[in-house]
């Protein structure tokens, strides 16, 4: 066994020399990692992990600092993402995330974003912003362009950093006021084809999540202030959630609460719902952005409790298109608006109320009881135990839910209002647009949420800060120099994989215990055994594997790991 360990020493010293040599070896004493002086909390958030293992700071509420290790995993997504977007033509560009009020009046989309805009004026005091997203600035550069038939279909994406000044930042990276995404725009001279660049997106981002190992749901969505009418969230479900995501049992309908709908109630639900009493009735309330009407939306009380989370405000606002989605408190509201008191509204003042149609059938019968008479009926929500619209047997369920991503068929939203034409059969017409993005600072955290465990985070091969930690149990030699540079080498004895080796001063105890916190894939331990027999100790905590491999195999068998991450 001796003899078979110096045979190993010489080769891998051989391939250090010819291979290895052409980068630098990643060591971790060379990278920044502030991960000392954070204790863990009795019930620690991923973001709570990522900040203790030294990833990201926070510099002042909902925005934060990228150290390294969080910047080779952002720059990991985004390598990732690039591939895939190059992969279905599209081409990377950089667009200013400074725009101007005048452009997002033309398209008739300032007013509904405002309160979310970071605004400045320059020293001529034109209005500007720091852009939240960039449809019209794209729209417009095309536009400038001079475009032909023969130049679509077109397809342009950018990663950057994008701003909004989001009222309750909470959450780490998932509800920030800065953050980066990647966001595509694609130009079609059809509905035709831009239903199927749409259908060819959905696919690169279907991959993209594939390759991260994720159980997406895909959701039918809402097209909000975007436009459009064609439109699907990217979730990953999870506790703390800000979406909800309504799914059957049996056929795979997939919707955001916003949007999902329920099988409407037979003949015997009906007969049950008119022995309903009022105290089974609970109610929102908002109010029009006109100040002039109250509006109420009745939902079912479940159980002892009632939630506002039970509310389709979608739905809602579709029966009240005026519905100001902003106001929490229309009560008090209504009460400045009139000089009155909130519970004496004057006689002037309008109602509307929009009716859950389970309630519907007790409705009538009750609503002397109930504080304010509704005017109409409509749905509000889709509730646990539903029956599916799209099929027979199935059943909904109710999941949280983390939104990743979105794309949006817009049509011609943006192209009419900012003149982006192509010659048609008909002289000119507007062209087709899509816009998709995807939350590259929302992966990065919403990873970090799902994947963490009592011990520290774990990251997906693809974007993991390092695929493998080696961590010899005593100081580094040069043997374990030469064992770094087998695994990270390219040759016969290399598997070629993005390895960093622990050379810091400091315990090995203390430096597994690190390893676990900042979540590397795999470890490979370098202890006595290694050093007497050449059998390294293999480690893989998200797959419950600790071993003992061979140095000769262990590139093999850590690659198989890696695999399944």
């Amino acid at each position: 066994m001796c003899h078979g360990r110096s045979s190993l020493k010489h080769q891998t010293r051989a391939f250090s020399r010819s291979s290895a040599s052409l980068r630098p070896r990643s060591v971790l004493s060379g990278i920044w990692l502030p991960t000392g002086g954070l204790a863990a909390t009795e019930v620690e958030s991923g973001h709570g992990k990522l900040v203790r293992a030294g990833f990201v700071r926070q510099a002042q509420s909902g925005i934060f600092q990228m150290l390294p290790l969080g910047l080779r995993v952002q720059q990991k997504i985004e390598a990732l993402l690039d591939r895939h977007m190059q992969s279905i033509g599209a081409s990377r560009l950089a667009l200013s995330a400074i725009t101007s009020e005048e452009l997002w009046r033309k398209s008739g989309r300032l007013e509904h974003v405002s309160p979310e805009l970071f605004r400045l004026t320059d020293r001529r005091k034109v209005p500007l912003m720091l852009s939240p997203t960039h449809e019209e600035e794209i729209t417009t550069l095309v536009a400038g362009t001079r475009l032909s038939n023969k130049d679509l279909p077109l397809r342009l994406y950018q990663t950057t950093r994008k701003y909004r000044d989001e009222m309750r930042p909470r959450h780490g990276l998932l509800r920030s006021r800065e953050f980066v995404m990647k966001d595509l725009y694609t130009f079609d001279t059809s509905v035709e084809a831009a239903v199927d660049t749409y259908r060819e997106v959905s696919g690169a981002y279907r991959a993209f999540f594939a390759d991260l190992k994720l159980p997406m749901l895909v959701a039918e969505a809402s097209s909000g202030n975007m436009g459009g009418d064609h439109s699907h969230e990217y979730h990953l479900t999870n506790p703390i959630g800000e979406d909800t995501v309504v799914t059957c049992s049996s056929c795979g309908y997939t919707a955001s609460d916003q949007v999902a709908m329920s099988r409407p109630p037979s003949r015997e639900q009906r007969r049950a719902n008119e022995e309903t009493a009022s105290a089974d009735f609970c109610v929102w309330r908002g109010i029009t952005r006109d100040r002039k009407t109250l509006v109420n939306a009745w939902y079912p009380r479940h159980g002892d409790s009632s939630a506002d989370a039970d509310i389709n405000i979608h739905a809602v606002e579709k029966a009240v298109p005026e519905l100001d989605t902003s106001i929490s408190d229309p009560l008090r509201f209504l009460s400045e608006a009139r000089g009155t008191e909130a519970d004496t509204p004057p006689a002037t003042f309008g109602v509307v109320n929009v009716v859950d149609s389970r309630l519907a059938p007790a409705f009538a019968r009750l609503q002397t009881q109930l504080p304010i008479i509704p005017a109409g009926l409509g749905d509000v929500s889709a509730t646990d135990g539903d029956g599916c619209p799209r099929c027979e047997d199935g059943h909904l369920r109710i999941q949280r839910a983390l939104e990743l991503g979105h794309t949006f068929y817009l049509g011609t939203r943006y192209s009419e209002p900012l003149g982006l034409t192509i010659n048609g059969p008909r002289g000119p017409m507007a062209v087709q647009m899509g816009c998709y993005g995807l939350g590259i600072s929302r992966i990065f955290g919403a990873v970090a949420e799902h994947l963490a465990d009592d011990k520290g985070l774990n990251w997906p091969r693809a974007i993991a800060p390092f695929e493998v930690a080696v961590i010899p149990s005593s100081d580094v030699t040069a043997e374990a120099r030469d064992f770094y540079d087998m695994l990270a080498g390219q040759g016969s004895w290399g598997a070629g994989l993005d390895v960093v080796l622990d050379d810091r001063k400091a315990s090995f105890g203390w430096k597994m215990k690190d390893a676990d916190t900042i979540g590397f894939p795999v470890i490979v331990v370098l202890g006595r055994a290694w050093r007497e027999k050449g059998v390294c100790e293999v480690q893989c905590r998200r797959l419950g594997v600790k071993e003992g491999v061979s140095a000769e195999e262990v590139g093999i068998r850590v690659m198989g790991l890696l695999s399944q991450l």
